[in-house]
Order: structure tokens, then C-alpha cells, then sequence
């Protein structure tokens, strides 16, 4: 894909130097921000030798991005590449904060995005932010590993009472970080790239400064080195606290005109869309949805193809992109289904059979999430395996809530042997 890049650093207002590092590498489509920390210049030595590192790492296995491209290998060992390249550079840090005490301690944010083919690839850890801009909204592609983000995420603090909680003088503190210890935990994550996207890398010296609100117009028009500049100044202009990197990368979106790629990209937008749509999914941040979607598939029914049968076991829930999709029990019609409904998704979490038989009624496009990588998804990724048990909870909740309704509808004087309160909490009865 053409992608277009540019990339700015600035000591800001109150510091006396730059302890950030950035690359732009337009060959290897490979693009890094780097915010190092440890004084005496130990932070810029750490944030340099992290981003020279991931950059050797990358440029050695380039065989291995060409068999991607070539569909001879899958995204997997792209990521685990990636990793791989972060964990050299955290032995790197590590390594040089041995030989040197000044130096002790050292260590960098790193958030590594590479465009291989038409898909995106990231390895994050620290603090600094990559941002995704597509049709016009904005979404945060990695988590902060800070301590304020850890305690939002517990219910300590909120963003707003922060600042007068005893954890305040810790404002800048990272839970992970690259080189602080031999090892570091890596996040990491692949996507769909689509034309049109903007993406932006900085470290926290700019994000402090930006609100989701503002973002798209801040990341639309003018050149990509415009916007990069732009975004230095802003920051600079709401005090400049600390080192400002701003990395731009743009998708060309004349590419849209290629009908390959605007099938992509209107697929990727449906999947989207109908996954927010199901409770299940509700509560999952963009991101979040992204790597349900990474362990789902796309299938196609011509029509008249059974889809599901009545009666089997089920392994796999299925949301219908296109087409339309006839549902039967006992050979007697129940509904169609249209475009972003979904069926059999109780196969998630049970091997009970199916209560009906799924029939493409006409040609048909179907999204498929099998239990068994969703399993795995939940066990890795467990502030995922939260929000979606939380979600379980409150469909099961409202299923039960209509199912005493009816039940007093049919039988004054019967009692439910399941009561749901007015918060949502499941108890049982006496009765």
C-alpha cells in the first residue's frame, strides 16, 4: 500500500533535553516512537538504543515480511517477530545500564507499528499511544501501562480525581518498560489496513495535550509533515511538560478506486458495526473488538447451503455480513434474518444442540467465531475475558427477568425459582 510519513521531535518548554526517540522507515514501512527515562541522558541513550535495535531486528527478517506478503506464512510469526524485536532491544537497554552505573535503571517506552502488505502490526510497551483515524473516528490501537491507568481500571481513581488522590505524585509513572529489567511483557496486535487510515505514534509529552473530541480534524488534511508539525506545536502551545514525538502515517485513499480494496474495507466495516451491535460484545473497546475479529473467518454459502443443522452439537457462532439466512425447527419456518443479525451464539459457552437449522436463503457472506479460538482469546487477553463475562452476565440476567416475566403472566400463584433485583444481581429463591 502507498503510505505517506512524517515525523517530528521537540524538547518542549521545561526540559533540558530530548529523551525521545522516533523512525521513520519508508523502505521497510516500519515506524517506532520511543520515550526514555533515567537522568544524566540515560533516557535518550535508552529510547536510541531501542529504536536502532528494532530497526535491525526488522531489517534482518525481511524474508520473513515477503513471506507473509506471499501468504506463506501467517500473521503470527509476524507478531512474533515483533516481539522478539522489542525483547532484543530490552536486553539491549538492559545490557548497556549494566556496564555503566550512570546508567543504571535506564529504560524506554516503545511502540513499534509496521505496515507489511495490507495489514498492520504492533508491538507496544510504556505509555506512549498509537492512534487509528478511519472514516472519520479515532481509536486508541494500544493500553497505557501506567499507574494511573492501572488504578482507572481498578475503580481506585477516575482521571478526574486523580490529581487529589494519594497516588497523585506518581502522575508519570510506567508499570512496564523496556530495559528497566532484563525482560519486559510486550502487547501486541495485527489489523486490517485499510485506504484512507491515519495513524499517529507520540509520547506522552503530546498525547497529554490531545482530546479524542479534537483528533479527527487534527489528523485530516494538510501534508502529513504539516500535520506532524502541527500536532509539536499544540502541544507546545498547552505548556510543552516534556519531550514532544509525533510520528504521522497516512494510506493513500485514491487507492479506494480499486475494487478489491473498497470490498475490503466495506466488509471490515460491517463486521465492525454488527459486532458492537451484539450484547456479547458491548462493553469491547475498538481495539478490543479488532481481536475478535482476528479470530474469526468469513465464509461463503450459495444458496440453499445448511448452515447449521437442529439437533447437532454446536462449535461456532455466526453473524450474517451479506445475503440472507432462513432459520427452521421441525422443517417449519421460524424468521429470516438479515444483514448484521446473528445466530448460535449460546455454542460459545455450551456443546448443547442446536435448538434450529440455519439455511442460506440466498447467496450469503457469514462471519464465523468458533469456540475454541475464542477460548483462547478469552484466557490471553483478560481484560477481554472481563467485559465479555460481565456481558454473559446481563444478557443472562434480562433472559431470566423475561422468563419469570411469562411465567407470572401464566400462573398467579406460582413462584420463579430464579429472581433477578433491580440491580441486575442473580439470586436464588427461597421457594
Amino acid at each position: 500500500m502507498e503510505l505517506k510519513a512524517s515525523g517530528r521531535t521537540d524538547v518542549g518548554k521545561q526540559r533540558q533535553h530530548n529523551e525521545d526517540s522516533l523512525l521513520v522507515d519508508e523502505a521497510l514501512q516500519l515506524y517506532v516512537v520511543a520515550d526514555g527515562m533515567g537522568g544524566h541522558a540515560a533516557g535518550e541513550v535508552a529510547s536510541d538504543i531501542a529504536v536502532r535495535t528494532v530497526q535491525h531486528v526488522v531489517e534482518e527478517r525481511q524474508d520473513l515480511l515477503e513471506d507473509f506478503i506471499a501468504k506463506k506464512v501467517p500473521p503470527a510469526e509476524v507478531l512474533a517477530m515483533l516481539e522478539g524485536a522489542v525483547h532484543q532491544a530490552c536486553r539491549a537497554v538492559f545490557e548497556e545500564a549494566q556496564r555503566d552505573d550512570k546508567k543504571r535503571g535506564m529504560g524506554t517506552t516503545t511502540s513499534v507499528l509496521i505496515v507489511v502488505g495490507e495489514r498492520g502490526f504492533i508491538a507496544h510497551v510504556g505509555d506512549s499511544r498509537i492512534y487509528l483515524l478511519r472514516q472519520g473516528q479515532v481509536a486508541q490501537l494500544t493500553e497505557d501501562h501506567s499507574l494511573i491507568n492501572e488504578l482507572i481500571k481498578r475503580g481506585k481513581v477516575t482521571r478526574d480525581t486523580f490529581d487529589t488522590s494519594p497516588y497523585k505524585d506518581y502522575k508519570n509513572a510506567v508499570t512496564r518498560a523496556v530495559g528497566v529489567y532484563e525482560s519486559v511483557e510486550v502487547d501486541t496486535l495485527h489489523f486490517d489496513v485499510l485506504p484512507g487510515d491515519v495513524f499517529l505514534l507520540c509520547s506522552d509529552g503530546l498525547h497529554h495535550y490531545l482530546k479524542n473530541a479534537e483528533l479527527p480534524a487534527q489528523l485530516q488534511g494538510a501534508t502529513v509533515d504539516e500535520l506532524s508539525t502541527a500536532l509539536i506545536a499544540h502541544a507546545n502551545d498547552g505548556g510543552g511538560h516534556d519531550n514532544i514525538t509525533s510520528v504521522i502515517i497516512r494510506v493513500a485513499p485514491e487507492l479506494t478506486a480499486r475494487p478489491s480494496l473498497l470490498q475490503r474495507t466495506d466488509e471490515f466495516t460491517r463486521k465492525i458495526e454488527a459486532l458492537k451491535r451484539m450484547p456479547l460484545f458491548r462493553f469491547l473497546e475498538y481495539n478490543e473488538l479488532i481481536r475478535v475479529l482476528n479470530v474469526t473467518e468469513v465464509n461463503g454459502y450459495p444458496i440453499n447451503t445448511t448452515i447449521i443443522r437442529e439437533g447437532e452439537p454446536g462449535d461456532a457462532m455466526f453473524i450474517l455480513l451479506t445475503g440472507k439466512i432462513r432459520l427452521e425447527r421441525a422443517g417449519a419456518v421460524l424468521t429470516e434474518l438479515a444483514p448484521g443479525s446473528h445466530f448460535g451464539e449460546m455454542a460459545l459457552i455450551d456443546r448443547a444442540p442446536r435448538s434450529a437449522t440455519a439455511i442460506a436463503a440466498e447467496t450469503s457472506r457469514v462471519l464465523v467465531l468458533k469456540r475454541a479460538p475464542f477460548y483462547e482469546l478469552v484466557k490471553t487477553e483478560h481484560q477481554v475475558a472481563v467485559k465479555l463475562l460481565w456481558s454473559f452476565v446481563q444478557v443472562l440476567a434480562e433472559r431470566l427477568r423475561n422468563m419469570n416475566e411469562l411465567s407470572g403472566s401464566r400462573s398467579s400463584d406460582t413462584h420463579p425459582i430464579v429472581q433477578v433485583d433491580d440491580d441486575d444481581n442473580l439470586f436464588e429463591s427461597d421457594s
